[in-house]
This record gives C-alpha cells, structure tokens and sequence, in this order.
C-alpha cells in the first residue's frame, strides 16, 4: 500500500510541473540557459559592451543573441570608415546641436576610434591612415569660411588643426575639376576592413568566454522578481526561456521590435564596389554632399555608398533592398565625378541598415534598473560603437 501511495505521488508532482522546468538537464541549466548579463546583439555595440564587461569583471557569465547567422544591421555591411566627421557635416551638426555638444560628438568618434585599435591592433582590422578628404562641389563653397572656427573648435582633441584646404588634390586623384571645386584633408582619418574587424571581435569575444549565438532570434524579454527572463525563438523547442541578472538592447535599428517607443528610424544605405582599376590613384576616405556620399579605395578597387537623402521615405526601412533611383545616381556620380577619365566595371551592389534620430547622439536609455539599450549610432558605428559599448558595460558593472 505504500508503494501505491507513494507512486501516485509522484505522479501528482510531475503534472505540476511546467514543461520548460524538465525541458533541459541540470548541465544545460547551469552552463547554457543562466548568465550574469545577456546582451542582443552581435554588432560593433553588443560586442563591445560584452567586451568591456569581461574587462572589469573577469568572472561574469555572459550570452549574445544575434537573430541572424551573420551579424544582421550595418556592422558588417558599412564601407570601412574610421572617420570623426567631415567638415559641411559638423557644421550642420552644430546648427542643430550646438557647439559643445559638436564637440562632445567629434572627441567621443575620435576616442572610440582609437580605443578600438588599442584593443584590436591596427595589423588586425587592417587599419590604414591615407587620410580622410571631402570634395567642395559649388553648392558647398560657402561652407569654407567657417574652416578656422570648426578648427579652432576641434584642435583640443587632436592637439592640432584637423581640416586642411588643398585643392592640387583635385587633379592628383583625378577627379572632374568641372565639379569639384575644393578639397578639404583631414590627417586624422583613416580606413579599416570592416570583415577582419568583425572577426577581430568575435575572437577577442571568445577568448575571453563569452557565449555568442547566432540565428538566435529574441522574440520578447520581461522582468522578474530575480532578474530578467529573454525568450529566444528555437526550431526544437519553438522557443528558449534564457535568464540573466541584467540585459542590454545592442539592436540599433531594429530596436523598435523590443523598445517600441524607442526614438530611432532606420536608414538603408546602398554600396557599390567596381571591379579592380589599373592604375587607380585614389587613396583614403571620402566624403561629399555633408556626408551623403562616401567612397574609398579598397585595394585597387572603389567603394561608393550613399544617396539615400533622393529618396528619403522608401529608405526608412529595415528591409534589405535595392533602389533603382539611387542606384542610378551613384553609377551616375562614379562616372561623373570620380572616375571621368577611367576604365572600369560595378562588380556587384549591397546595402545595409543605419540608426538615424532629430540629432547625430547615440542614445543610452536606462529602460530600467536591470534593462540599459543602446542605439541610433547614426551612420557612425565603426567610430562610436566601442565608447558607447564602454558606457553601458559601465552602466550595467
């Protein structure tokens, strides 16, 4: 009789059960399901932000989730610019920031750029100083008398002048003279390759333990009583209930799928690259139309991106697509002002999606005392990303 009793109790105890109490083994709970933080995220900020918490607490547990199995926003997808601002650029930040606030922004790309090849190496990301220029077209002309005062207003972080008038680069580079009127240099920018850089991180990442999975798509998150509960979509068990002491929204664009009142619209940016060019004298970083446009050398080929102020309402998106209007206009542009006098052939075409707000700030909001998000790095990530990883890591330790 007492084996009767006993079975039947057991029996009553197991339908009390809730089956993802039972779904996983005691391994799996400790070593998989529970961490100190959990981070959304797997781009320049999520990573960073994992990162920079290992480095002031060594023993924390730590998961990334990246719905994609490639890191899905512009992290993997931007033209490899380790830039702080082009001249027409800051200007228009400061009408709509003002000047502190300018320079708050500038120091703040400047700094994270060189923290993030302090903590890479420059051999790593392929980091080369050719110098960042941008072509003065006849609309833009009025923009040079304002030179000394945006330099007078920048030289503290550089410790000197970082915009310079040279136009015989016009004629050096090879541009259309018909169009580009003026050229202004900056010695203060640079170049990477955004693959190896990616890579760069995952590796510092792992090395130090962190967890990243990938095609892992959070579908929810909520608070409980001892943490915070994140709900990630899974093709065996239709969804994983993962646990953590804190949690931080690294999503950028795509942030409004968690925080939907989150102040951020996304913005799809197209990029071309051509074949590779004999005899190709373009080196370095460029920019034209306040930032607009962006083009490089990768090697000997060209890397043009931009143009999406022509059609500003279909490329508030977070769809991965093409435009044929501004596609248009950058072949357009490439054969009309940067490369009238060469041969050559577009390869192929991608585009990427960008964070965009009122203002060029990123914004860090303290959701709640367990949930800190980061986002709308406006086009910036590459320079940005490690500084403002560094802010939530502080937040969050």
């Amino acid at each position: 009789m007492e084996n009767i009793i006993n079975i039947n109790f057991i029996s009553i105890s197991l339908e009390g059960l809730k089956k993802e109490l039972v779904m996983f083994s005691v391994w799996e709970r400790q070593s998989f399901i529970n961490y100190d933080y959990i981070i959304i995220g797997s781009g320049i900020v999520g990573l960073s932000t994992a990162i920079s918490i290992k480095e002031k607490e060594p023993n924390a547990t730590i998961a990334i989730f990246e719905r994609g199995l490639l890191p899905t926003g512009a992290s993997t997808k931007n033209a490899g610019f380790a830039c702080f601002g082009s001249l027409t650029e800051l200007l228009q930040d400061i009408k709509t920031l003002g000047k502190d606030r300018t320079y708050n922004l500038a120091e703040e790309r400047y700094k994270g750029l060189l923290k993030l090849r302090a903590r890479l190496g420059d051999e790593a990301i392929d980091y080369q100083n050719h110098g960042g220029y941008e072509l003065i077209r006849e609309e833009e002309l009025g923009f040079l008398k304002d030179i000394d005062d945006v330099n007078s207003l920048l030289e503290p972080i550089f410790s000197s002048q970082p915009f310079h008038i040279d136009n015989k680069l016009i004629s050096k580079f090879g541009f259309n003279a018909s169009t580009v009127k003026s050229i202004i240099y900056s010695p203060f920018e640079g170049q990477i390759d955004t693959g190896k850089m990616m890579k760069a991180l995952i590796t510092k990442a792992k090395q130090k333990g962190i967890i990243i999975h990938t095609g892992a798509e959070v579908k929810t998150y909520s608070e409980t009583e001892n943490g915070v509960e994140v709900v990630v979509k899974d093709n065996l068990y239709e969804e994983i209930h993962f646990k953590a002491q804190k949690l931080a929204i690294c999503t950028n664009a795509f942030t409004k799928k968690l925080l939907p009142e989150a102040e951020v619209s996304p913005g799809r940016g197209l990029v071309l690259i051509t074949k590779p060019i004999n005899n190709l004298s373009i080196k370095g970083v460029f920019h034209m139309d306040q930032g607009f446009y962006y083009f490089r050398n990768y090697e000997d080929r060209i890397i043009l991106g931009g143009a999406r102020n022509l059609d500003i309402e279909i490329e508030t998106t977070i769809e991965q697509g093409f435009n044929n209007k501004i596609a248009e206009n950058l072949t357009h542009t490439l054969k009309e002002i940067i490369l009238p006098d060469y041969q050559y052939e577009i390869d192929y075409f991608w585009s990427g999606i960008m964070a965009f707000g009122e203002h060029k700030e990123p914004l860090l909001t303290q959701v709640s005392d367990r949930v800190i998000a980061g986002y709308r790095l406006g086009g910036m990530g590459v320079a940005i990303g490690t500084q403002l990883g560094e802010k939530l890591a502080n937040m969050m330790v």
